[in-house]
């Protein structure tokens, strides 16, 4: 039991992984020589924090420890057997071999019990022991030695369990080679190591390996395997000015890579930080028996103390009932539950900071999107250019492009880029000026320009003439004027995600009341793309601020949860009960705004959190509900006589690993929705 409790009980004395503090003295935090080793045996994998090279894991370490006093032990115990079976008159022997192995098996358990008392603890540690210790004055070492040895295995069982974070984080770091092929300014390659790069350093990543930073292509092309971080199938094309991730593999070109995120800034180092944050956080329910274990361990040995002065000292009753009375299942079933949805959120590049959000997702009623990058593609073209009379198109574009090229609002990165195709150059300016939501200001040639939303422009004071609403349907718009006049007006399109439509239908059979979305763009668009999307409620012409308070009035009466880019949504996610970053591999910001964050932009995958976190609240119950059941009732059998020692130890075993094998089915969860297939594709139109 020293693990579960090192992790869950005793959170001062060990940390997030169930390490003693004083394992942990590497640069970075992590212990350098308690690690797992590559497969291949020859090098050690390196710390993705800081590059260091790691060694065996601890609590790797102490369950072989234990693994092998269960190993010698065991054989001693069945070695008894066999000699009272061939050499019935070797009763000695037998004896002895017994002895040894009943000893053997309880040295690490007892030990373990022993520096829990000297450290002021008193937990599950000490009803083993003495169920063992009890065992012993009875006089059969056999019964001892196998009631020591299921117990045994039990805490290797429970050890290997309660590591689950420590795991996950060297799955982790076998993904990112300890090497590199530097590119040297001469043009030739040399092998580096990965601790030694430096931001800007060029490397050549060749196919078939893994990127070991993050970087942007400066040369070359290729097909990106990133499931080790969204979750995705399917590669991804990579071309020069493509951003790549540490821990993602290089399929099919060799490319050089400029280097621009180093050890713990990684992509992979923050999912790393996620994973470790999320399965060192505490349920309520997990709190709850944290708070009333100092009193579970009295409580049985005064029930004990009772059975013995009852039945007349009737020890076989009294071992059985502290063997059956070690909840191992009911401690284990939140932790394990918790360890299986957290890895199953990973694979599919859910990645959630807190439990406790996992938790929160089940009571989910309303979700708000925002619809620029979350329910559409978020890549606005220019689909119109409407001159005024006497203006020429050139004109427009031109005028336009002068004042958005020092804005990265979506309208003004579309503008860019027409502008770059059709070779348009930038005037002289002065005075520029962004009104963040609204629009852009200038002077150009002694002219006050501006360029924004319908409404903006009508608050300086300028008539929108000759526009007709009719001609714009379903775009995007953004007026342009001149000298106190209206010069024209751009019309964007956008698309909307091909699973959006299949993402909300499935929120809704989840019994979510209400999918609303918020965007800064005007009616007409949002009320399209809302009847295309079938959202219940739609809010427009809204500037952040005005996210936030739409978020703040629904929260009054439902559980809201908010879904947004992570970037120019960070006030409205905060807002929200529950905040979901999309697309946030390689964002710092989408990471850190959110409760959650998406490494895809799939959509689908927020329906899939929904009946994931059902899935562990059911199962944790389930969890729960038998481990309080088996225990009480083991405890009602032992006390009447009706349950032997071997008996208890060998059901003890057996509800652990029940508890175990049920958290497991949460770990295949949305293995359906990791490739690409079967999504229905649909046409639409957005806004920015």
């Amino acid at each position: 039991m020293s693990q579960i409790e090192e992790k869950h009980v005793h959170p001062d004395n060990g940390c997030c992984c169930g390490h003693d503090h004083e394992h942990h003295d590497g640069c970075c935090g992590h212990d350098h020589e308690h690690h797992h080793h590559d497969h291949d045996g020859d090098e050690p994998t390196r710390c993705i924090s800081c590059g260091a090279p790691l060694g065996e894991g601890a609590g790797h370490s102490r369950a072989m420890g234990r693994a092998s006093f269960a190993f010698v032990g065991g054989f001693l115990i069945v070695n008894s057997f066999l000699l009272e079976w061939i050499f019935p008159d070797f009763h000695f022997a037998a004896s002895l071999s017994a002895a040894l192995g009943a000893v053997c098996l309880a040295f690490p358990i007892v030990l373990t019990a022993i520096k829990d008392l000297v450290e002021g603890r008193v937990y599950m540690n000490e009803l083993v022991a003495l169920a063992i210790l009890a065992a012993f004055t009875s006089g059969n070492f056999q019964t001892a030695g196998i009631i020591a040895f299921f117990l045994l295995i039990t805490i290797i069982i429970e050890t290997h369990t309660a590591s689950g974070a420590q795991r996950s984080i060297e799955e982790l770091i076998r993904l990112t080679p300890h090497t590199a092929h530097r590119i040297l300014p001469d043009g030739t390659y040399a092998e580096a190591d990965v601790s030694e790069l430096k931001l800007g350093d060029l490397i050549n990543v060749r196919p078939g390996e893994n990127f070991p930073v993050d970087g942007v292509i400066v040369r070359g092309e290729s097909a990106v395997n990133q499931a080790s971080i969204t979750g995705e199938s399917m590669p991804v094309d990579k071309d020069v000015d493509d951003d790549v991730y540490a821990g993602t593999m290089n399929l099919s070109g060799s490319i050089d890579v400029k280097v621009t995120r180093l050890g713990g800034d990684t992509t992979l180092g923050k999912v790393k930080e996620m994973i470790l944050s999320a399965e060192r956080n505490k349920t309520p329910v997990v709190r709850i028996i944290d708070r009333y274990a100092g009193y579970y361990t009295p409580t049985i040995l005064m029930l004990a103390t009772i059975t013995w002065w009852l039945t007349d000292g009737n020890m076989n009753r009294v071992i059985a009932l502290l063997v059956i009375a070690c909840p191992c299942a009911v401690v284990l079933a939140t932790p394990t539950t918790i360890v299986a949805a957290v890895a199953a959120a990973a694979r599919l590049g859910i990645l959630i900071k807190n439990v406790s959000h996992l938790e929160l997702a089940s009571k989910i009623r309303t979700v708000v999107f925002d619809k620029t990058g979350t329910l559409t593609e978020g890549q606005l073209s220019v689909a119109r250019l409407s001159p005024a009379e006497g203006v020429e198109p050139a004109e427009l574009l031109q005028t336009a492009f002068t004042l958005e090229r020092n804005s990265n609002h979506p309208t003004a990165m579309a503008i860019q880029r027409l502008a770059g195709e059709v070779g348009i150059s930038a005037l002289p300016m002065e005075n520029f000026k962004e009104t963040a939501g609204k629009g852009v200001a200038a002077r150009i040639a002694g002219r006050d320009i501006l360029v924004g939303r319908p409404a903006w422009i009508e608050s300086a004071g300028i008539r929108l003439e000759g526009y007709n609403t009719s001609e714009s349907e379903g775009m995007s718009v953004v007026f342009v004027a001149a000298g106190g006049r209206v010069i024209g007006w751009i019309g964007f399109k956008d698309s909307i995600r091909p699973e959006a439509v299949s993402a909300i239908r499935n929120l809704k059979d989840l019994g979510i009341v209400r999918c609303a979305m918020v965007t800064g763009d005007r009616a007409s668009v949002a009320t399209a793309i809302a009847a295309q999307l079938n959202i219940d409620d739609v809010k427009s012409d809204c500037l952040p601020q005005g996210k936030v308070e739409y978020v703040e009035e629904v929260k009054k009466t439902s559980v809201v949860a908010v879904v947004g880019d992570g970037v120019n949504d960070a006030p409205a996610l905060a807002a929200g009960d529950l905040g979901i970053a999309m697309g946030a591999i390689g964002s710092d910001i989408a990471i850190s705004s959110a409760s959650i964050a998406l490494m895809t932009n799939d959509l689908r995958r927020i329906p899939l959190l929904v009946t994931l976190s059902r899935k562990t609240g059911s199962i944790m119950n389930q969890n729960l509900a038998f481990g309080l059941l088996f225990v009480i009732c083991g405890i009602v059998l032992s006390v009447f006589g009706r349950m032997d020692p071997v008996l208890a130890a060998v059901l003890h075993t057996v509800s652990t690993l029940i508890v175990i094998f049920n958290s497991a089915r949460l770990v295949r969860t949305g293995e359906e929705y990791t490739g690409t297939d079967g999504v229905p594709v649909l046409e639409g139109r957005s806004d920015s």
